[in-house]
């Protein structure tokens, strides 16, 4: 009988929230692995692309008022979803919520633009100050989420307004002195809200100089990040003093191999998906990493991919 029970409930789940998305926008059992940039990870009970903030405030309600678990992803770049998957709802923001606009020295832009398709509108604006973001492979909600950062530049310098929604279905705006950014850090990691709409402040610029800029972040990147294989971008936080690819290397541990993961032997800092890995390669990959370098070192790594699921 409880079985059955939890089955009306899910259907009464499914009929909801097709009320309120269009067809494409909500997927059921749907494997993690296609839909984040290490190719890993089991099914999502139900995954759900919003493309308005009205569409976030009903979901929200219907996640509320079915009392269902849930969790928020960007472009699915900075994150390890374990084998057996995320129970409940995931709430990913991707094309449907990826709008653009220019208001003078301003942009606003969905959640779910992606954070290289944002530089090349500023550059196309005449605007400077996204550069450092051509090259990082997420959303812009992920982004201003951890505060992401690249080549001395990082969201906390271009973000003045964030449009959010609580988990209790209320929209909110923080102006820039409420975001408390920090090192990969934001108020919405403290908070729990839902990051739906960004406002930058940039600044007018030279196309040329902007686009040189872009060059040369581009050529760097991809000259030493090893971009033809999966991966969730740098997978440890800097540790304070040191680098941690640098000291991963100097470990002797480029190229150390779990299963299908691998420490990238184009650059250390990265464990790459180099073939059908686990999220469990992953896992004792980085453990391996973290124990050698602990007992060479004495440093403590720490991941800097969020960890999700079960």
């Amino acid at each position: 009988m409880a079985v059955n029970t939890e089955n009306a409930l899910n259907q009464e789940f499914i009929r909801k929230i097709q009320e309120i998305v269009q067809p494409g926008q909500l997927f059921v059992q749907e494997p993690m692995s296609k839909h984040t940039t290490f190719n890993i990870g089991g099914p999502a009970d139900y995954l759900i692309f919003p493309s308005t903030i009205d569409e976030v405030v009903s979901i929200f309600n219907v996640i509320r008022e079915m009392n269902m678990p849930f969790t928020v992803l960007g472009n699915g770049s900075n994150v390890l979803v374990l084998d057996n998957g995320i129970r409940g709802a995931v709430v990913k923001f991707h094309a449907p919520m990826s709008y653009k606009r220019q208001s003078g020295n301003k942009i606003i832009a969905g959640a779910g633009a992606y954070l290289k398709h944002v530089s090349q509108y500023a550059l196309e604006c005449g605007l400077t100050g996204m550069e450092f973001a051509c090259g990082i492979p997420g959303s812009l909600g992920g982004a201003v989420f951890m505060n992401a950062g690249a080549y001395d530049g990082e969201m906390k310098n271009v973000v003045t307004q964030v449009r959010t929604v609580t988990q209790s279905g209320e929209v909110l705006t923080y102006e820039q002195d409420q975001l408390d950014f920090a090192y990969r850090h934001s108020v919405f990691q403290d908070n729990g809200q839902i990051i739906c709409e960004i406002t930058m402040e940039l600044q007018p610029g030279d196309k040329e100089a902007i686009k040189a800029k872009m060059d040369d972040f581009t050529f760097r990147r991809e000259s030493k990040q090893p971009l033809e294989l999966p991966s969730a971008g740098s997978t440890f936080k800097r540790p304070e003093g040191y680098f941690a690819g640098t000291l991963i290397d100097q470990t002797g541990l480029k190229g150390l191999q779990v299963g299908g993961a691998q420490i990238s032997t184009k650059h250390a800092g990265f464990v790459v998906n180099s073939g059908n890995a686990t999220a469990k390669d992953v896992l004792n990959l980085i453990k391996a990493v973290q124990d050698e370098v602990y007992a060479r070192n004495g440093v403590k790594l720490f991941p800097e991919v969020r960890i999700i699921g079960e």
